[in-house]
């Protein structure tokens, strides 16, 4: 059975590794992505983190971009009121449950949220004074009451808690359970949960069903002892975090440590438990939706009604088939007998009118009939009350009505043959619509089958779309990397020039300005080794033409290179030094006469296609792909631009390549184009 909540043990494993990744990371904002679901993003320093909190079912870090509702309901928002800009202070686990408790302090004050995992959860907002404040379910228990304005209070607890426990006082409680089976007694005892009871008998070859009072003393401190190995394996962060596949190949749990109970079974392994969880949550939820849309089963169904339909409709028109032919014939052999027919009739109407009783009658013609006389040989038998007389002409019995004229039961006859007959053709059209649907539900359902066998690929593309990358800091500033692989960073504003040089930039960096006013720093991060002079050219050139001297319309402009420790904030005695400009002291190297260009080019992935869009120096961008163009200060702007260059990439790109391309976003290379501004050198 698949996983659907936490575990005592994925919870302590889970709020460990939380704790040295998000500990004093500041609230950006919060997001409620369902009636259950919360979404914290989180910033610390440069690194941006997003914890997905679920109700009754998980916590954890998710690398996916997830569908944000446009309007966030009230419970989002009061959360945003509270926690918005506040410091998480501390995640504390609460005894070995399925709760933790996240603790965020900030100008509002400090507040509490408590987060339950078990049953159908819930997550609750606790002031200073422990009152609760709001909450995703209020409710009214027997032992405790989730309700505003009242204080909080933490739910029972399922068992004692296993941090707090000593040896001897584990085996006193064990054997308290008497003749309940050991799992049992220790899911209820410690509260873990099944798989971990039996988890802890299976690593000690001890029966599950064992009756605890049929332990001794020395097997009960063995459980004890790899109960505490188990916990402080989690607690010490020495963790083994795997998803398991079940037989089939599915998804079937995700685990903080390798689990005896699951030998034999596939295992993917990974860095952390909670990249586990994010892989192990987002795959099913996808898989889920998926399911959903498949209706396999349901198609199953139709397609059994549509037969067992279709072989009903195919008997009633045998049957039709079959009337409408007996009831022709039985026309015809009137017809045929027609001499034969009036004389037994005449006769017995002869013999009624002589004053003979019915039964007289027909006993009479049937001895008659023995001796073969004509016209008593058809005679079968008489019904006196309704006036039928039952014959059989060549084989074929059929009924004659007395009061009715010989040609009138013939016509009769026929009538029935032509109902019968029109029964068949509407038993024909009911079938031909029946066969058209069941066709239709079969063509169905083999799309769905073979989508359900795609369907693992299409949710691992899907989420591969979906997968956020953790940027790298230089992705906040322009970027390229030159032909021979040194990064090269640019400003983008005051405030970024700023940080790149008091923050970003290294001693044995290299610093590039342009000589106008308003360009940015330009930075070449050398990492110790010694950058070439093409190297040098190509930053030159990138600074030229993130410049003011693009938007003004310059060919060239003189750029120099400096040193970082000839960069200062102290002017001269009374001069001011803007924010995001430094003081050059020193010597400067020049590099005269600098061509404004740059370069956009696109790379596809090998393995999806996809493509990525690159820019920089025209050099470094020719190093990295033959699908580029090359443009200078011009008068074309904007989306006009932007179409201009999409269509010039994708002349130069091959045609199974060219679709996607066509439908890639331009915003995904107007940051390339200084001032989204120019024109087209090269087509």
């Amino acid at each position: 059975m698949r996983k659907a909540e936490f575990t005592s043990f994925d919870v302590a494993a889970a709020v460990q590794e939380l704790r040295k990744q998000v500990l004093n990371a500041k609230v950006s904002n919060i997001y409620q992505l369902d009636n259950k679901t919360l979404l914290f993003k989180l910033r610390q320093g440069d690194d941006v983190y997003r914890l997905v909190v679920e109700a009754g079912k998980r916590l954890n870090l998710t690398s996916y971009a997830l569908e944000k509702p446009l309007v966030p309901p009230a419970f989002c928002m009061a959360l945003r009121k509270h926690l918005r800009n506040s410091t998480l202070t501390s995640i504390e686990q609460y005894r070995f449950e399925r709760v933790v408790t996240l603790s965020f302090t900030g100008k509002t004050g400090s507040f509490n949220l408590v987060v339950e995992l078990f049953g159908d959860g819930n997550i609750i907002l606790v002031d200073g004074e422990n009152k609760i404040l709001h909450a995703l379910l209020y409710k009214r228990m027997r032992d405790r009451n989730v309700l505003r304005g009242e204080t909080f209070k933490f739910p029972p607890s399922t068992g004692q808690n296993p941090l707090e426990l000593d040896q001897q006082t584990f085996i006193n409680g064990l054997k308290a359970f008497g003749e309940t089976e050991v799992v049992r007694a220790l899911a209820r005892f410690l509260g873990i949960g099944g798989i971990y009871a039996e988890e802890l008998l299976l690593r000690l070859g001890i029966d599950k069903n064992t009756p605890c009072n049929s332990l001794n003393v020395s097997q009960m401190g063995e459980i004890y002892k790899c109960l505490e190995g188990l916990i402080h394996k989690v607690l010490e962060g020495k963790l083994e975090p795997v998803i398991v596949f079940d037989e089939k190949g599915e998804l079937l749990d995700v685990v903080p440590l390798r689990l005896k109970r699951y030998d034999g079974l596939k295992h993917q392994p990974y860095k952390s438990f909670n990249e586990a969880l994010d892989e192990f949550y987002t795959k099913i939820e996808a898989l889920e939706k998926v399911e959903a849309k498949k209706g396999d089963e349901a198609l199953k169904r139709e397609i059994e009604r549509l037969k067992r339909v279709l072989a009903e409709q195919e008997k009633a028109l045998q049957e039709a088939k079959q009337k409408a032919e007996k009831y022709r014939r039985i026309g015809d052999l009137i017809y045929a007998h027609s001499g034969e027919l009036q004389a037994l009739l005449n006769r017995l109407w002869e013999e009624k009118k002589l004053g003979a009783e019915w039964e007289a009658i027909a006993s009479k013609i049937l001895a008659e009939k023995k001796d073969g006389l004509t016209p008593s040989k058809f005679f079968e038998s008489l019904d006196k009350h309704g006036l039928i007389l039952n014959v059989c002409v060549e084989g074929v019995s059929f009924s004659l009505d007395m009061q009715r004229d010989l040609y009138a039961n013939a016509a009769e006859y026929y009538e029935r043959a032509k109902a019968s007959k029109r029964k068949v053709e509407g038993a024909e059209m009911a079938m031909e619509e029946t066969r058209r649907r069941l066709l239709e539900a079969e063509a169905r359902l083999k799309e769905v089958e073979e989508a359900a066998l795609a369907a693992p690929l299409e949710v691992e593309e899907e989420l591969a779309k979906r997968k956020v990358r953790q940027k790298h800091w230089f992705e906040k500033f322009k970027w390229f990397r030159t032909s021979d692989g040194f990064l090269v960073v640019a400003g983008k504003d005051a405030a970024s020039n700023e940080a790149l040089i008091k923050k970003y930039t290294a001693p044995e960096d290299v610093v590039f300005h342009a000589d106008v006013a308003g360009a940015p720093f330009v930075v070449v991060k050398t990492e110790g080794k010694k950058p070439s002079e093409q190297c040098l050219r190509e930053a030159a050139e990138f600074a030229a033409a993130h410049s003011r001297g693009w938007r003004e319309g310059f060919t060239s402009l003189d750029v120099y290179c400096v040193k970082p420790s000839q960069l200062s904030k102290a002017g001269e005695s009374g001069e001011y030094v803007p924010r995001g400009a430094f003081v050059v002291r020193g010597s400067r190297n020049w590099m005269r006469n600098t061509p404004l260009r740059i370069a956009v080019g696109v790379v596809f992935d090998p393995e999806t296609g996809e493509p990525t869009f690159i820019g920089g120096a025209v050099e470094a961008v020719k190093a990295k792909t033959n699908i580029y163009t090359v443009l200078v200060p011009g008068e074309n702007e904007g989306k006009k631009l932007l179409h201009k260059v999409l269509k010039v990439l994708a002349e130069k790109t091959p045609k199974d390549k060219r679709e996607k391309l066509l439908k890639a976003n331009l915003e995904a290379f107007r940051e390339f184009i200084p001032y989204t501004r120019g024109r087209i050198l090269q087509e």
